[in-house]
């Protein structure tokens, strides 16, 4: 029986899938089944790097969606409209959606899971994060017995390369940056990969899923990596620790009236060298959930690029498929497969978070400046783990003379650090704080 497939877009993910189509041999035999029967693009003219039958491409999305022989809907055009109404187009019209669009499901995705319980049809994400990573259906379907702690991983290649290269090679950010642009690594316009935009729209979907209550978007505090000095980089080396932009959703408790609380930030991390999460370099992505009972379980693999990406797709493709070959239209929804949710959630106030702080200060040097910065931390009751100083006449120094101080804390109230680091701003033997990280 053949399935009709819709395709929205046909740019590196969407040739991707079109070509798995075309190629179903070796593959699972589902894939035979599955035919393109509309492709909606922009430029008619434009070069394509699959070929395909003469007569599937138009220029109209909408008629990609009301073609009767297209029976799923994939869109893989991105960015927010037409996307988002071109989804609920097809929701309305009773079609299965697949979607790799992580910026409208992390900011319309209980909008779009409400459709679809509605009309009694499937909208699956599995390319929305984390590329070929299978990530979202084990959050809603393997680890669905367990009470998920925490989500936290590295879900933007672009960074995590950038990262990489400057530990690697003690590059600066922009050196690196431009380097990944040359190579199709980062787009021409990197903002949000470097400010962490993308890590925020992925963490948004992945907390969701894991704690069963949608994510409020614009809430998430996110800081990206645009802004990070190599010398960081290299102290953390010193340290101990490797550099990298996590995103993390942690349940930190509940409410009185049964909403969950989570703690969901994107934001450069300093992470001890041998957690699971540092050995991660280059393109790659990694998730690392931890609950009850399972413990620690990491994802790891390509978390971007045309055939990762593709593969996602087609699997959620499969999914449907398979459903409607065994039991047809008729037979219901997977509660475990179809979007739904069953908690509230809110987020902390980021004054409340808990967390270990990295801190570079740029002194005057002379005695007493340490003994200083350790009472205003002591008085606003931050414990200080460690605190080393630097002279400051090396290469890339922002004195000519003077010291650097940097200082690691355990673990303490964002609100009490923030209040020790006032007061240390204050102090005249501190001439700036150069920069401060958060530190698992």
């Amino acid at each position: 029986m053949t399935i009709g497939i819709g395709l929205l877009g046909l740019g590196t993910v969407g040739a991707g899938v079109a070509a798995i189509l075309a190629t179903p041999q070796g593959r699972h035999p589902l894939v035979a089944d599955l035919e393109l029967k509309r492709v909606a693009v922009r430029d008619l003219a434009r070069p394509r790097p699959v070929a395909l039958a003469e007569g599937l491409l138009c220029t109209d999305p909408e008629a990609v969606v009301d073609d009767p022989a297209v029976e799923i809907v994939v869109e893989v055009m991105g960015g927010l409209e037409p996307a988002r109404s071109l989804i609920l187009r097809a929701i309305a019209a009773g079609k299965p959606v697949v979607t790799a669009n992580k910026a409208v499901i992390a900011r319309y995705g209980d909008e779009i899971a409400a459709a679809a319980q509605a009309q009694g049809v499937y909208v699956l994400i599995e390319a929305a994060v984390g590329g070929g990573i299978p990530i979202i259906e084990p959050l809603k379907q393997s680890l669905g017995g367990n009470r998920i702690q925490r989500v936290s991983g590295i879900i933007n290649g672009t960074t995590n390369y950038i990262l990489s290269r400057m530990a690697a090679e003690g590059a600066a950010y922009g050196a690196v940056l431009a380097d990944a642009q040359q190579l199709g690594y980062a787009e021409a316009d990197p903002a949000a990969d470097v400010q962490g935009g993308d890590a925020a729209d992925k963490i948004a979907i992945l907390a969701g899923l894991a704690y069963g209550g949608p994510v409020d978007r614009a809430a998430i505090a996110t800081e990206g990596i645009d802004r990070l000095d190599a010398r960081d980089v290299d102290y953390a080396a010193r340290l101990g620790f490797v550099v990298k932009l996590l995103a993390v959703a942690e349940h930190v408790g509940q409410d009185d009236d049964g909403v969950q609380k989570l703690d969901v930030r994107v934001h450069p991390t300093l992470l001890p060298k041998h957690h699971p999460l540092a050995g991660v370099h280059g393109v790659n992505n990694a998730i690392l959930v931890e609950g009850d009972p399972i413990g620690q379980v990491m994802f790891f693999g390509p978390g971007a690029g045309a055939g990762p990406t593709a593969s996602a797709v087609v699997a959620d493709i499969l999914n449907i498929a398979g459903i409607r070959q065994v039991g047809g239209a008729s037979a219901g929804l997977d509660p475990l497969l179809a979007a739904s949710s069953w908690n509230r959630c809110r987020l902390v106030d980021g004054l409340d978070s808990q967390h270990r702080n990295y801190l570079r200060l740029l002194t005057r040097d002379e005695a007493g400046v340490i003994g200083q910065i350790g009472s205003c931390f002591g008085a606003a009751g931050v414990s200080i783990q460690s605190i080393v100083q630097y002279e400051t006449d090396g290469p890339g120094a922002e004195m000519a003379a003077g010291a650097e101080i940097v200082v690691i804390t355990h673990q303490v109230q964002e609100a009490r650090f923030r209040g020790a680091l006032a007061a240390i701003k204050a102090l005249d033997a501190v001439e700036s704080v150069a920069a401060c990280l958060r530190t698992l």
